[in-house]
């Protein structure tokens, strides 16, 4: 990288987003001296198609992209040089010319429970709404809990939570992990197991892309890379991608390592929660991408054609 240049760093705007990034310039910072130096990092923010509709659930918008097009098309157009996503949000595939370079050490997978009304999902009242903007939360919501509702609620945390003061909801579902990075546990109700709510692929990790091209940002990037989060969401996202998963299809997956183990659970849902469908499996962590796959495979062929349809 020549000294007169910044590295730019693309990010949304919202204020978990721009923690992530801060996180990463920090690390970088820490593990490069000259990026330390006033001017040698600059973050950059990009709004996209995710952070403009907000008056829509994401299943109508076409499903995952929504929060990364934008960012990646800077990238590409070497308006910035890296760019930092919540795993969750990144697409099964790539678009040509971009890699995934880093996973940070991965957060607190689970998701938590928030209301000031009750303590817990089961304590909610019947008829209670539960505003959520996911659509693997609401069908495992309605599948547990059917004689609650749930609508679409859609934000940043803050927004969401806003909302839920404002009873336009009795409850809300938040990933864990959002909130540790923001400093706010403290509003959590509940903290949700993972054998409740089955949290989303690759929940909880945080991913640098850059152009693949470029061999010298890939390697100041190289400090920052987890190994062992990284096999975990490869092993979540082959999962996701033999489903075919977007934000349109309940879609649940968890990787977990233990010693030279991987343990995978996988789970996919009907919208209304009236069936789920759940497998595991187990193996070695250098079989974790292909772990995933047939996963993948195992839950699509019993679903078979017209399952997300209800």
């Amino acid at each position: 990288m020549s000294k007169t240049k910044s590295l730019k760093i693309g990010t949304r705007g919202s204020p978990l987003a721009l923690a992530q990034a801060h996180e990463v310039r920090d690390l970088l910072k820490s593990a490069h001296p000259a990026l330390a130096e006033d001017g040698a990092i600059e973050i950059v923010i990009i709004q996209t198609t995710g952070d403009m509709v907000l008056d829509r659930p994401l299943s109508e918008l076409g499903g995952k992209g929504l929060f990364t097009k934008e960012i990646d098309e800077a990238q590409l157009d070497r308006r910035v040089d890296i760019a930092v996503h919540s795993m969750k949000d990144v697409p099964t595939w790539l678009p040509d010319g971009l890699v995934l370079t880093a996973v940070l050490p991965r957060e607190d997978v689970r998701d938590v429970f928030i209301s000031g009304k009750a303590a817990s999902l089961a304590d909610l009242p019947a008829g209670s709404l539960v505003g959520t903007a996911s659509l693997r939360r609401q069908a495992q919501i309605l599948a547990r809990f059917p004689r609650l509702k749930v609508d679409v609620f859609r934000g940043n945390v803050q927004t969401r939570l806003r909302k839920l003061e404002e009873g336009r909801a009795d409850a809300t579902l938040l990933a864990l992990a959002g909130l540790n990075r923001l400093g706010m546990a403290e509003v959590a109700t509940a903290i949700i197991p993972t054998d409740q709510i089955l949290p989303a692929v690759a929940q909880g990790a945080v991913g640098v892309t850059c152009r693949a091209e470029d061999a010298d940002t890939r390697a100041l990037l190289a400090p920052l890379h987890d190994a062992p989060s990284y096999q975990r969401v490869i092993c979540e996202r082959a999962l996701l991608a033999e489903l075919d998963g977007s934000c349109r299809t309940p879609i649940g997956g968890l990787a977990e390592i233990d010693g030279d183990q991987m343990a995978l659970r996988g789970l996919i849902a009907r919208p209304d929660g009236s069936e789920i469908l759940e497998t595991t499996r187990r193996g070695r962590l250098s079989d974790a991408e292909a772990m995933g796959t047939d996963a993948g495979r195992e839950l699509k062929q019993r679903a078979g054609p017209g399952f997300f349809s209800v």
